[in-house]
C-alpha cells in the first residue's frame, strides 16, 4: 500500500477516513476525489496530548489544521484578563486556513483541548501543489472565495444586529 492510500484509509473515531472528513469541509467540499486524494497525499498526521500548544497567536502562520480526533480550543490572549476562549473545534472541524492565503501572523492561539489527531497541510506543499495542477487550484481558490465571502456575510449581519440593538 502506498504512503497516499495508507492517508486516505486512516479513519477517525466513526469510521470516517481523513479523505471523507475533508471532502465534507466547505474548503474542499465539491471537489473532485481526485483532487481530493492529492491534498490528502501531501498532509500528515500530528498526534498531541491534552493542553499541548498547536501553535501561538502572533506566530508564523504556515499550516492548515483538520481534527480527525479529539477537540481543539481557540482562543486568544485578553490583557489584564487572561485566555478568551473563542470556539473548542471537534472532528471534522478545521483551524489554520487563513494561513495558506496570506503570509500575517497567527490570529489566535490553538491549544489541545483533549488529546487529538489532526491531519496536516503545509502551506509550502499546497502551494507547490497548486502550481502543478492548475484545475485544482482553480476550483479550490473558488471554494475558498465561497467560504470567505459567507463568513463576511455572517460577519456583517452581527454586526448589524449588534449595532441596531445597541449592543455594540
Amino acid at each position: 500500500m502506498s504512503e497516499g492510500e495508507e492517508k486516505t484509509t486512516a479513519l477517525d473515531s466513526k469510521g470516517k477516513t481523513t479523505l471523507e472528513i475533508l471532502a465534507q469541509i466547505d474548503l474542499f467540499s465539491g471537489l473532485p476525489m481526485a483532487h481530493l486524494r492529492r491534498v490528502v497525499d501531501i498532509g500528515v498526521e500530528e498526534q498531541y496530548r491534552s493542553t499541548a500548544t498547536i501553535f501561538s497567536e502572533g506566530e508564523p502562520g504556515d499550516k492548515f489544521y483538520l481534527i480527525v480526533e479529539g477537540a481543539v480550543r481557540i482562543s486568544r490572549i485578553v490583557p489584564g484578563m487572561g485566555e478568551e476562549a473563542l470556539a473548542v473545534l471537534r472532528p471534522g472541524n478545521y483551524f489554520g486556513e487563513m494561513s495558506l492565503i496570506d503570509d500575517a501572523s497567527r490570529s489566535a492561539t490553538a491549544v489541545c483541548h483533549e488529546k487529538c489527531r489532526l491531519f496536516v497541510v503545509n502551506r509550502k506543499d499546497l502551494e507547490d501543489l497548486l502550481f502543478v495542477d492548475r484545475d485544482l487550484a482553480y476550483e479550490l481558490l473558488w471554494n475558498w472565495v465561497r467560504t470567505l465571502s459567507r463568513r463576511l456575510r455572517a460577519t456583517n449581519d452581527k454586526m448589524t444586529f449588534l449595532a441596531t440593538t445597541s449592543k455594540f
